[in-house]
């Protein structure tokens, strides 16, 4: 694929275009490669916008609708552009119990995001999970790779200010 037929796309540079060429080329004879092909542009990109999709299809030599359903279908693959950060907050029991409905709504109200989405500046976005595997630390948050227990809405700003 030459760069004459890359889409213009604000969060995709030319040197991320090299990189998407490279991962088509090592997988456009390897069947079955497409979600492989997909997480290793996502990686790059950090999401997969449909222009992407689109051209990873045509150099993959599959239609349209079989790499987006593919994508559509695993829930590690976006749509829509991710934080540098992303928060994952605990919406068990015990973290509900402790108070981590007070810490999404601060976190939502000082950086102007919902839970599920991205911040305007794409700095963080916001998950909550089911369970972290951390009763004991409740409420608890993680960022990045980042455990963060006792999590209270007067502590929680304060953290995220280390995660630039």
């Amino acid at each position: 694929m030459t760069s004459a037929f890359r889409p213009d796309h604000p969060d995709i540079d030319d040197a991320m275009w090299i990189q998407v060429d490279d991962i088509i080329a090592e997988n456009r004879s390897i069947a079955g490669s497409v979600i492989a092909v997909l997480r290793k542009c996502q990686e790059i990109v950090g999401y997969l916008p449909r222009e992407l999709m689109e051209y990873i299809a045509t150099g993959m030599n599959l239609s349209r609708s079989d790499v987006f359903g593919v994508a559509s279908f695993y829930a590690l693959f976006s749509f829509e552009p991710k934080g540098r950060h992303t928060i994952k907050v605990c919406t068990g029991t015990a973290c509900y119990v402790k108070g981590i409905k007070e810490v999404i709504a601060r976190i939502g109200n000082e950086f102007d995001i919902e839970e599920g989405g991205t911040s305007a500046d794409r700095r963080f976005s916001l998950e909550g999970v089911r369970c972290l595997g951390a009763c004991g630390l409740a409420p608890v948050m993680v960022v990045g790779g980042d455990t963060h227990g006792a999590v209270s809405s007067d502590k929680v700003i304060h953290i995220l200010e280390n995660y630039e």
